[in-house]
Order: structure tokens, then C-alpha cells, then sequence
């Protein structure tokens, strides 16, 4: 009798450790969670991947890229936020985490106007999250150039 189960349980462990080894599916490497958003943040930096200086004249429907450097992001855990640019130009938004995009997870928001309920705003913007540990952050916004893709890359840092 004894024997008789020897096999059938060897068999369960092999297949236990078998599964713990595998590799999770659908996780990728800037899975980040909501929490790492929440704050103050400065855009310090805006540079070009596959683009050149000063190929994108306006991004988020509001100015030039360089415009947004020293800019100030307030992200509540609500949702709710505003960014204000250096010249003094402030915008309320409505944020989000995406995740479950092509290019994996996203940074979203949609700009919020006097009246507006963010539920019934339906454009908006979509950045992909190249890293955020909760102190620094790298969202990347692709445009497409010719037959390619280039991204504008925004590099942030939480304020204390």
C-alpha cells in the first residue's frame, strides 16, 4: 500500500515544483502601483527618442514640450489633480493607472474644465510608464513619425 502512494505523490510534487518555476504571464516591468503617483511632482526634463529637437510643436492640446519643464504635478490619491506650468498656466485633470495597454501599463488623464465631471469627459491621455519608484518617474509619449514611432520622454521627481 505504501508504495502505492509513493507514486502518485512524487508525481504531485513534480508538478508542484514544475509550477512554481514557470514564469507568470502578462506582468510586465512597469507594473506600478496607484500609490507610487500620489504627491507633488516636478517635470525636470524632457528629451527625444527616434524624434528631433523641436519636431512636436504641442503636446496635451496645450503648449511645446519644453514648455512643461519645471512644471508642478499634484496627484491626489482621488484622482483628482492639477498641473501648473512655469509660466503660471495651471490645469485641472483626473488621473489614472492603465493598466492592461498593448505597450503595457499607463499613466492616463483626461483634462477636467470648469462644470465638467470627469465621468462624462471622454478624450484624454494615455503615457507610457517607462519607471516610477515612488521618488523619480518616466512616462513616455509615442508619436508617430513617417513609418515609425518616436516617444517624447518626461523625467520627474517627487518633491519632499
Amino acid at each position: 500500500m505504501k508504495n502505492f502512494l509513493k507514486a502518485p505523490i512524487a508525481i504531485l510534487s513534480l508538478i508542484f515544483v514544475l509550477s512554481a518555476c514557470s514564469s507568470t504571464k502578462n506582468v510586465t516591468a512597469t507594473n506600478v502601483s496607484r500609490g507610487k503617483f500620489v504627491g507633488t511632482w516636478t517635470l525636470n526634463n524632457v528629451r527625444y527618442d527616434g524624434l528631433v529637437q523641436n519636431a512636436v510643436q504641442n503636446v496635451f492640446d496645450q503648449a511645446a514640450p519644453e514648455a512643461f519643464v519645471g512644471s508642478t504635478w499634484k496627484l491626489t490619491n482621488s484622482g483628482n489633480g492639477i498641473y501648473t506650468l512655469a509660466n503660471g498656466t495651471s490645469q485641472t485633470i483626473f488621473w489614472s493607472v492603465f493598466n492592461g495597454g498593448t505597450t503595457g501599463t499607463q499613466f492616463q488623464f483626461k483634462k477636467i474644465f470648469e462644470g465638467d465631471k470627469a465621468k462624462n469627459v471622454a478624450e484624454g491621455y494615455r503615457l507610457d510608464i517607462a519607471s516610477n519608484n515612488g521618488s523619480a518617474m518616466t512616462l513616455k509619449s509615442a508619436v508617430t513619425v513617417g513609418g515609425g514611432t518616436g516617444y517624447i520622454i518626461y523625467s520627474f521627481t517627487k518633491n519632499p
